[in-house]
Order: structure tokens, then sequence, then C-alpha cells
């Protein structure tokens, strides 16, 4: 078998499993759950979890933010966050006075890594923010903290540590 460079388990699929029951599972957009950890300002709500689907190492649902409208500044504990941004303009505030912004639009990736305060804040004037949210393990964790933000935060462009900065 060629090598493509890839890593692949060669452990055999157990054969003693019900796979109607434990296999694939589609969860339509319509029926997620909001009763799942919040934060003000935003909505979530879980597709995938261990409530609904059995999930062990992940979360991913939803949130939308309304226009004009931001979270509180909070924490993830332990885990580690991957924001797509498919509607609307977000904006990332985080730093320990939530001195640091970044804005993302429709397509792109955020990644929020453990323990960093921060804050989602909705751009836009008249558009929802609507984001798809993928979380490193089952569990919800959410810290809301208590934060006094700097005024003016601090612009970070994102440089891919492998690729030249846009602007060279």
């Amino acid at each position: 078998m060629p090598h493509d460079g890839h890593a692949h388990s060669h452990d055999p699929a157990p054969t003693d499993v019900d796979w109607r029951e434990h296999g694939v599972k589609v969860i339509p957009g319509d029926q997620l759950d909001a009763n799942t950890a919040q934060t003000p300002g935003m909505n979530r709500a879980a597709a995938i979890n261990l409530a609904r689907v059995g999930a062990q190492k992940i979360w991913a649902g939803t949130v939308h933010i309304h226009p004009n409208a931001k979270t509180g500044a909070h924490h993830h504990g332990a885990l580690e966050s991957v924001i797509y941004v498919l509607k609307g303009r977000a904006r990332m505030r985080w730093g320990a006075k939530l001195e640091y912004v970044a804005e993302a639009g429709p397509g792109d990736f955020i990644f929020v890594p453990p323990y960093v305060p921060h804050q989602e804040i909705n751009a836009s004037t008249d558009e929802t923010l609507e984001c798809v949210l993928v979380r490193s393990d089952n569990e919800a964790v959410v810290v809301n903290l208590e934060i006094e933000p700097v005024e003016k935060p601090e612009s970070v462009l994102w440089v891919d540590p492998i690729h030249k900065a846009r602007n060279e």
C-alpha cells in the first residue's frame, strides 16, 4: 500500500457493533438544542455533544449574535474552540483586558486556544452574525468573566507561521 504522508489506523473496525444505532447521525439544523451553556449577548445551540449523539471528544453547534450586540467576556477552560463564520462580520477581542482585536467574515475560521479571555462582537449594525462552533471536548465549558476592557484594543493581523505575510 503506498504511503501518502497521512497517519492511518490499521485497527479493524469492531464487528459486534450495531452500526444502525451507533453509526452516522444527521442532526437537522432546525432541531438544535439551546439548552447549553450561554454567555450574555449570544445564542448557542448544540448539534453534536455527548447527550445528543454520544460524542466523546468534540462539541459542535451554532452561535448567533444580533446586530450591534456583543458577548460578555468569557473563556472555555482547557478546551480549544474553532469558529467558522457563515454570515456577517465577527470582531473578536481577547486578552487580560480584551486589549487585542481582529475581525473575520464569511468563510473565515477563528481559533481560540484554552483559557484565553475573549469576547465576540457582531461588527454589523444590520445583519445577524451566524457561526458554526466546534470545541475539543463534549462538554460546553463556559467561564463568564468580569473584565474591565481597555478603550482602544490593539489590532492583530494573523500571519501564517509557514507562509510570508501578505504585505511582504
